[in-house]
């Protein structure tokens, strides 16, 4: 080769080199930021919704997926100051050339803070808004639940008179999803109350009102357990002779870590899990394609959520094991009778792992799908079909495994 065609080599040679380094870089640095996004929680929300009219008894609202979606809704108004009730869709609006001047009118169930005015707002899935008081005028007591990173809130909510004598002694530990509020769970607190169930719903850590991690960080599941672990023990040394947990998405790898590794997983009877994260590897995937970010970007977030070295880059005190996150890979390692309950439609957890692990354990896993719902918004969908099923699952009773009562007197 002569010497311009070595330079020319040498050259491009470097610049392939350069050109890969720049990739790695760029790879590294969006993987660290999307690991960043999944573990930090967000607790402040942007308004999502325009509203555009608002009469006696329906507000018009830009079309957009979640406001066309059916079912009954929430909105907060004013930053989250007010707060309004929304029925099903009543018309739809598409004559405008430009789809984003269609809209959607809905039939308005009430307004419970705040006045209802045109202008921006914040969708809530939740429906409800407030304390169990406030949303379905049941009694209830604010509590303290003992943990290791300090005392969390919690609502008790005194089961009504059972229906069955199994009821007596019967307690629901309610847990709420990622950056999500304690009202995520009022939805199912009418159907548990009319069972008999006495209610308990705990705060966690990293939820606002509640203590930090030491990293301020969510752990997946791998950490927040040990504070179901405490309420389940509050609910033990108050008169809990069984316990149900219930968990909606990150709220359910919640619960089935608390299964795996809590001491008194053996007061757990049944477990109910709404849009659950069954396995937090298929999640982030899902999310990296969703935002279009290339395979190895999600294959380095797992990596880097992982790893010892790579903490402090992304800001967590404990390693992020994915791989224990997966309930279809440890699907013989369950022991609970479990209902999920998922749809079909989820935009944010997909309902695949869902059905696998259903598929692998159909003695213990019932499986209710649903086919256009959003994330974790079966119940608004149809709460007459969600809160059956529920019924009928609670209803069926199941002994409580091998429990040592003097777990449940240990430290907190």
């Amino acid at each position: 080769m002569d010497t311009a065609g070595a330079r020319a080599a040498t050259t491009a040679t470097i610049t392939g080199v350069a050109v890969g380094l720049v990739s790695a870089v760029g790879s590294l640095s969006l993987a660290t930021y999307f690991a960043r996004r999944i573990i930090t929680p967000e607790h402040e929300k942007k308004d999502d919704t325009t509203i555009v009219a608002v009469d006696e008894h329906t507000v018009t609202l830009r079309a957009q997926p979640h406001t066309l979606t059916p079912g009954d809704y929430g909105l907060w108004l004013d930053g989250g100051a007010g707060h309004a009730r929304l029925g099903d869709v009543v018309s739809v609006d598409a004559s405008s050339r430009r789809a984003a001047e269609h809209t959607v009118t809905r039939a308005l169930l009430g307004v419970d803070a705040g006045d209802l005015q045109p202008g921006p707002a914040r969708w809530n899935a939740y429906l409800y808004c407030g304390t169990p008081g406030s949303a379905h005028a049941l009694a209830y007591q604010d509590v303290l639940v003992a943990s290791d990173v300090g005392e969390l809130p919690a609502w008790l909510v005194p089961g009504g008179p059972p229906v069955q004598e199994t009821g007596h002694g019967r307690w629901a530990i309610l847990v709420h999803g990622r950056s999500a509020r304690r009202e995520e769970t009022l939805r199912a607190l009418p159907v548990l109350h009319r069972l008999g169930l006495t209610s308990l719903v705990p705060m966690y850590r990293n939820d606002v009102g509640a203590p930090a991690s030491i990293d301020g960080r969510y752990n997946l599941g791998l950490s927040e357990w040990r504070d179901i672990e405490s309420a389940i023990r509050y609910a033990v040394r108050h008169g809990a002779r069984e316990v149900v947990l219930v968990g909606w998405s990150m709220g359910g790898a919640v619960v089935l870590q608390t299964l795996d590794r809590s001491e008194l997983s053996g007061w757990v009877s049944r477990v109910v899990l709404d849009g659950p994260v069954i396995d937090w590897g298929d999640v982030i995937s899902y999310q990296a394609d969703l935002n279009r970010l290339y395979w190895p970007v999600g294959v380095l977030a797992k990596t880097l959520l992982g790893g010892r070295i790579s903490r402090g880059l992304i800001g967590i005190a404990e390693p992020i094991d994915i791989a224990v996150t997966n309930w279809v890979q440890r699907a013989r390692e369950l022991r609970h009778p479990m209902l999920l309950i998922h749809s079909v439609a989820d935009d944010v957890v997909p309902y695949g792992p869902s059905k696998q692990l259903a598929d692998r354990r159909p003695d213990l896993v019932q499986l209710a799908l649903w086919e256009e719902a959003l994330h974790c918004r079966e119940w608004n969908t149809d709460p007459q079909r969600w809160e059956a099923l529920v019924a009928d699952f609670l209803g069926q009773g199941a002994p409580v495994t091998a429990a040592d009562p003097a777990t449940a007197a240990g430290g907190a």
